[in-house]
């Protein structure tokens, strides 16, 4: 059997960026169980409630949703559960030093497989304000504009 390479995805948490400043993000690997496996490489799971918590010196993943596999018997895993997540100690210890300032959190940004591999991509965040969002998606708004105008005055420069 030929080993996997590249990046396959499995889950994004797309409104993360909306809802948060990212501050700072880092890669880390996940301790599953068989059916947690198997279940992801049929790409199902969700993001959107997950959280990261720093508990004794270990860095664990709450609320991530990973159904229960199809095939699986009294062995299957709970959809819910905690997970551990593999980080290096001195990222660790810097995770947990600025999740204590006020008004940070750690988030789930993607699940993915790399190289065979689970792995989950957190990120340090801030909690964006309501006009935070706004001002946001009024950037956008404004580029998409003047991205549309660029292109239009290029069509007609070719005409």
């Amino acid at each position: 059997m030929a080993k996997e390479t590249g990046r396959k995805l499995i889950a994004q948490h797309k409104k993360a960026r909306h809802d948060y400043h990212i501050l700072d993000t880092y890669e880390c690997g996940l301790v599953l169980t068989g059916t947690e496996v198997k279940s992801l490489r049929q790409g199902r799971a969700s993001l959107v409630d997950g959280f990261v918590q720093i508990d004794g010196h270990e860095a664990w993943l709450h609320h991530v949703h990973v159904p229960e596999y199809t095939q699986g018997t009294w062995t299957n895993h709970s959809a819910r559960r905690k997970r551990k997540l593999l980080m290096h100690r001195e990222e660790i210890d810097k995770l947990e030093s600025k999740s204590q300032e006020t008004g940070h959190t750690i988030i789930p940004l993607a699940l993915y497989f790399k190289d065979g591999r689970a792995k989950v991509e957190i990120a340090l965040a801030k909690g964006k304000k309501e006009y935070d969002k706004r001002q946001t998606l009024r950037e956008q708004q404004d580029q998409r504009e003047t991205q549309r105008a660029i292109s239009a005055v290029r069509r007609r420069q070719q005409a």
